[in-house]
């Protein structure tokens, strides 16, 4: 089969099954579920999966929402990075169910080309990412052992080609003190929630003055029972971001040690521990970036500079294998996700529309990567040029 008849054909199917895609990108958003609880998206897209030729795993990584579907045969892989969780209240203020649906429709628009074409094509189900990191455990399961690309899109308020994401994680910090009367024995109480009062308002304080890219932000979760004691427990999450995953670790050792610094101050201790595993930076690929960016009908830029919106677990596959998650504006830019405005763009007509492109050009890329090994050999070689400059910088 000649590339020009492989995308042909991709077209072909693309635009017979747009209305199908559009159906299920509105019936995951008419019906959000949150991180780890995703059963009914799960079922709805492993079973069309199943329905169009893939062989698909469920339960993959000890994860019970997460799947796999395989078709093809030996040789070069293409992974499309499927996401449905929401967030709580919001519902799919993140777009979720339109990044879903585009790899979804791209799988099966990429489906029946495989008898002649090398390789093999993964329709990844990856739950959580607003909160737990699905895509954390699949990596660590080795999902994307062999993968020789990864793809997704994310809906949002550029057409950026790729996506400036920091490196994130939460910390814990219990704080344990001395229960007391606040009038009656005073001098015998050691209040926990005062020493976490002096950690919380010290790293607001170091917010400023963190690098580009860094934050931290908490909030306090536990801080006593009743006003007539002196709270011995007091606890608070912190959420850290820095641009590179060196730089979140040495964040991490920042907040640690002034934890236990103002713990001995105030003859607490300090508790920090971090629940989950970190997010990490997310390691472009200018190669798959412009591949894509080829097949939609919109111009691509490259990321504002200095802007950092956020951080996702994709940045854990981008270390792993080569990867892309273009943004793609589904409203306009002074308005941003994880807001009801965003949750009402991500049903919209422009929504729709973009959602069509974005498969279509989804299914273009997975050609491309399994048809052409130069690609395959730049994507690569660019990956590993990249490794080796962040150890270099470390």
């Amino acid at each position: 089969m000649t590339s020009e008849t492989a995308h042909r054909l991709v077209d072909e199917v693309a635009g017979a099954s747009a209305e199908r895609v559009w159906g299920v990108a509105r019936a995951l958003h008419g019906d959000p579920e949150l991180a780890f609880a995703e059963h009914r998206a799960a079922e709805l897209l492993g079973s069309a999966l199943d329905e169009g030729g893939f062989e698909v795993e469920r339960g993959v990584a000890g994860l019970p929402t997460a799947f796999v579907g395989r078709a093809g045969s030996p040789g070069p892989a293409v992974a499309l990075l499927l996401e449905y969780d929401a967030l709580p209240e919001l519902g799919h203020a993140c777009g979720h169910n339109l990044i879903a649906a585009a790899g979804l429709g791209a799988a099966l628009a990429v489906r029946p080309l495989l008898p002649d074409l090398p390789g093999q094509v993964l329709a990844v189900g990856s739950p959580a990412e607003e909160g737990g990191g699905g895509k954390v455990f699949e990596v660590a399961a080795g999902v994307f052992a062999g993968v020789d690309a990864a793809l997704m899109v994310h809906p949002g308020v550029h057409d950026w080609a790729w996506a400036p994401l920091t490196a994130q994680v939460e910390v814990e910090v219990v704080v344990r003190g001395r229960a007391a009367h606040p009038t009656g024995n005073p001098t015998e109480g050691r209040d926990a929630l005062a020493a976490l009062v002096q950690l919380y308002t010290t790293l607001a304080a170091l917010r400023p003055r963190l690098a580009p890219g860094s934050d931290v932000q908490g909030i306090i979760t536990e801080g006593g029972v009743a006003t007539n004691i002196v709270p011995d427990r007091a606890v608070a999450r912190f959420g850290l971001r820095a641009a590179t995953t060196t730089a979140l670790h040495a964040l991490v050792r920042r907040v640690t040690d002034t934890a236990h610094a103002l713990a001995a101050a105030t003859e607490t201790t300090a508790e920090v521990s971090t629940p989950r595993e970190p997010y990490a930076h997310f390691r472009p690929n200018d190669t798959l970036a412009a591949a894509f960016a080829s097949h939609f009908p919109t111009p691509l830029t490259p990321p504002a500079p200095g802007v950092h919106l956020g951080s996702s677990d994709i940045g854990n596959v981008s270390v792993e294998c080569p990867a892309i998650h273009p943004f793609l504006a589904i409203t306009t830019a002074d308005q941003s996700d994880h807001t009801p405005h965003f949750a009402a763009a991500a049903a919209s007509p422009r929504a729709k529309d973009v959602l069509h492109a974005a498969t279509a050009a989804l299914a273009h890329t997975a050609v491309d990567v399994l048809a052409d090994a130069d690609l395959r050999d730049r994507a690569w070689r660019e990956f590993h040029h990249r490794a080796e400059a962040e150890t270099t910088a470390r």
